[in-house]
């Protein structure tokens, strides 16, 4: 029989083919998704005088194509969207200006992320912040009502996404580089030099309603998509020693399984445990990687419907290899209390 390392190995194999970028592909893709959104934000604008409900409804539609536009940003960041390092610095710097992403300080902390996802020993970087049950029992009562307060869905998806725009994605970790720091400031230089440009010529007004409805819809929707993939009841989580790069891919990381007008917008990225195990795949790679690799299709499967029973998911319980609940996490609590006092 196959040992792990050798089934390890041969999963990569098969997953390496699609690995490859196709110019074609990639360019229609700019087409597809940039103009329709420049297109639907310059009808917005126009139609704020006609009626300012109207514009909101374009903005909605808006979010959708900025979503769309900052998993292009994202396969730039992993060198999967073109074949050229240049190509892809240049797409990914201008896609990080419509998103509002600085492309470098993503870029590092995102790599990060995929060499640390899953790792109970090296969170923090890239990922949303999670305790265990028995960090959760040991912090005081002031941090435990922080994190209540941090992971309740209306500051998740209705504060964070502020937070993120306005001031995660505006300044760097201390340890950044130059290289880094420089990319971040012209970032926020070009985002500030088009809004103020916007805000003078259209009106404060009319920028809320387009630039700030479009991002605050769209990081939302970035933000779930993120927690989703993530977090769910068997999501795997492991100490240093005991964790598995591939583990964390295929069993950390869920198959999102959407309608397909769903799966276009958001880039296929509910294949997350795809990308997760090659992130050099490019995004229109993702499902036929998926499609044509049957362990892949081991991954946890996750739906619309489904996908809501993860807002109740708090904490990691390492004792059951799951997440848990607020209210079981309080029954732990009890039970370990009152076992205490017995002995």
């Amino acid at each position: 029989m196959a040992t792990i390392k050798e089934k390890t190995k041969k999963l990569r194999q098969d997953v390496a083919p699609f690995a490859k970028s196709d110019t074609r592909k990639s360019v229609f893709q700019i087409i597809n998704t940039i103009v329709p959104l420049i297109a639907l934000w310059v009808a917005g604008y126009l139609l704020v005088d006609v009626s300012p409900w109207l514009t909101v409804g374009l903005s909605a539609i808006s979010a959708g194509f900025v979503v769309r536009t900052f998993i292009i940003f994202h396969d730039c960041t992993h060198g999967s969207f073109f074949k050229s390092k240049k190509a892809n610095d240049w797409v990914g710097f201008f896609t990080g200006v419509l998103t509002s992403f600085p492309y470098e300080k993503w870029k590092r902390e995102h790599t990060i992320h995929h060499a640390t996802s899953s790792n109970l020993d090296k969170r923090g970087i890239g990922d949303i912040d999670m305790m265990t049950v028995e960090e959760y029992m040991q912090a005081s009562k002031g941090q435990r009502l922080w994190y209540r307060f941090y992971r309740n869905p209306f500051v998740m998806f209705g504060l964070g996404p502020l937070y993120m725009v306005l001031v995660l994605n505006r300044f760097n970790r201390k340890d950044a580089k130059k290289k880094e720091r420089l990319n971040t400031i012209l970032t926020n230089i070009v985002i500030v030099g088009i809004c103020a440009a916007l805000i003078f010529f259209m009106g404060l007004q009319a920028f809320l309603l387009v630039q700030g409805v479009t991002l605050f819809i769209a990081g939302s929707l970035g933000i779930w998509l993120f927690y989703i993939q993530h977090t769910y009841e068997d999501s795997y989580f492991e100490h240093d020693s005991e964790w598995d790069y591939v583990k964390a891919a295929v069993e950390g990381s869920s198959y999102y399984k959407l309608p397909k007008l769903l799966q276009w917008v958001t880039g296929n990225i509910g294949f997350h445990h795809v990308h997760h195990l090659a992130p050099r795949v490019p995004n229109y790679n993702l499902e036929k990687a998926h499609n044509e690799t049957p362990p892949l299709h081991m991954a946890t499967t996750i739906t619309l419907r489904t996908s809501l029973e993860s807002l109740r998911y708090k904490l990691y319980d390492e004792d059951q290899g799951k997440f848990v609940t607020f209210k079981e996490v309080n029954e732990i609590i009890k039970r370990k209390e009152r076992g205490s006092i017995a002995a």
